[in-house]
């Protein structure tokens, strides 16, 4: 049985405010709920001009708080830029507000680019990207207050403690991040929507190493994949204009907000821009339900996972719900209520 979650960038339409984008999560985050997806994760970047969404570990306690069936958490939550502790105590504290459904990504990239990444380590204490492991296993020990005898920080506990803990993801769209989750025994989610290359052999090395390790509890995986569901092709393949053009202007130092798909169409690519746009839709996944379903299904079946946290982006946020709709109907999710897209303000 297929599981969908989501994970919400909260992109900044062209024409509206990063306050409207940050509505649109919380509104699609309800939507969602009801629809029957099983999470809702958030993302983190800085200073990106198209992404609102800098502080999950904000939002993530104000989506809970608005839905009721989704467990919800960070997409990640960026570790090297932030002490293992702050991040321990910033999730305990929502573990202990809605127990049971808090969820911690956690990810190796900056989220940003290289001076906003220097802004955000501002301080004495910064870590370089090899302390990272040691990073994973400080947050994992604070978040369930096993931090050992002998250790520089055994004694400090990380509040409110409490019976339960967030389950903790690693992320990554490399063999890297997998390693380190296979050797701490954490599940790990693929970003198929950043790198369609290699993932599945990432994956089943994943898996491999895993059981190598002797961790008494089966490995969990899940993938993170580009979607746009609409009722015909041609609307879905017309949508995803907008993040065509988007992708384009941000790999060539033009960040900003997501374009229309009439500025999508009417764009004067040149040949170097079309085979880059041709190979940014390789991890696009558009079509109608019937399309969209079969390719995520052959993709699980490559990757072996059951769960697919999809990320929809259009500039059209009707059009964006609309598509998390057909997709819940594509899989048949088992819907808590029955919520047309129009009914969501």
């Amino acid at each position: 049985m297929t599981i969908l979650s989501v994970l919400d960038q909260s992109p900044i339409r062209s024409g509206f405010t990063p306050a409207d984008a940050v509505s649109e999560t919380l509104a699609l985050a309800r939507f969602c709920d009801r629809l029957g997806y099983h999470r809702y994760w958030l993302a983190e970047h800085h200073s990106s001009g198209g992404l609102a969404g800098s502080a999950p570990e904000v939002l993530i306690g104000r989506v809970a708080a608005l839905t009721g069936n989704l467990r919800v958490g960070s997409g990640g939550v960026m570790l090297s830029h932030y002490s293992a502790l702050k991040v321990a105590e910033n999730f305990r504290m929502l573990e202990t507000l809605f127990p049971g459904r808090i969820d911690l990504g956690i990810g190796r990239a900056p989220g940003s680019d290289g001076r906003t990444a220097q802004a955000l380590a501002a301080g004495p204490g910064k870590l370089g990207i090899e302390y990272f492991p040691n990073q994973i296993k400080d947050l994992v020990e604070f978040l369930n207050d096993t931090i050992e005898a002998g250790h520089p920080f055994h004694g400090i506990h990380a509040e409110p403690r409490g019976s339960t803990s967030p389950q903790v993801w690693l992320l990554g769209s490399s063999d890297q991040s997998a390693a380190y989750a296979a050797y701490f025994g954490l599940p790990f989610s693929f970003a198929h929507f950043i790198n369609d290359e290699g993932g599945a052999e990432v994956m089943q090395a994943y898996r491999q190493h895993f059981a190598a390790q002797g961790h008494a509890h089966p490995p969990e995986g899940s993938i993170g994949v580009f979607v746009i569901c609409a009722e015909t092709e041609d609307e879905a393949d017309y949508l995803a204009r907008s993040r065509d053009l988007w992708l384009l202007k941000l790999r060539t130092g033009q960040p900003g907000p997501i374009p229309s798909p009439e500025a999508g169409a009417a764009y004067d690519y040149n040949d170097h821009e079309r085979a880059m746009v041709r190979f940014n839709r390789r991890r696009t996944i558009a079509g109608t339900p019937d399309q969209v379903k079969a390719r995520l299904d052959e993709l699980a079946r490559r990757y072996g996972c059951d769960e697919l946290v999809v990320v929809t982006i259009t500039h059209d946020f009707e059009k964006r719900l609309r598509s998390y709709e057909l997709l819940a109907e594509a899989f048949d999710l088992a819907a808590p209520g029955d919520t047309p897209a129009s009914a969501v303000g």
